[in-house]
């Protein structure tokens, strides 16, 4: 099977790799430090579907699956930091609730 070129490109990007790397938890790292993790990955998600649709509205030459799916991984991983942000209040509400 050939791989196109963009796509050789883009598993080859050190970027990614690196991005792949960061979001991936180590033993010992913290919840906080994970979650921070994630956020700055939901961030760079954010941007890069942003710089695709800019590229794409001043006419540069970029596929428009490349701008869908950029914008849909972004919606998608901001919809997931949403759910759980909503589960941790919901937890942080019920742990108020106990009585000591």
């Amino acid at each position: 099977m050939v791989v196109p070129e963009a796509l050789q490109n883009r598993l080859s990007d050190p970027l990614q790799q690196q991005r792949l790397q960061a979001a991936a938890p180590t033993p010992g790292t913290s919840f906080v430090e994970t979650l921070r993790s994630f956020i700055e990955e939901v961030n760079s998600l954010q941007a890069e579907a942003a710089d695709y649709t800019e590229r794409l509205l001043k006419g540069e030459p970029v596929e428009l699956h490349d701008v869908m799916i950029a914008a849909e991984k972004a919606r998608t991983s901001f919809q997931l930091l949403l759910e759980l942000r909503n589960k941790a209040l919901d937890l942080y509400r019920e742990v108020l609730r106990m009585q000591v």
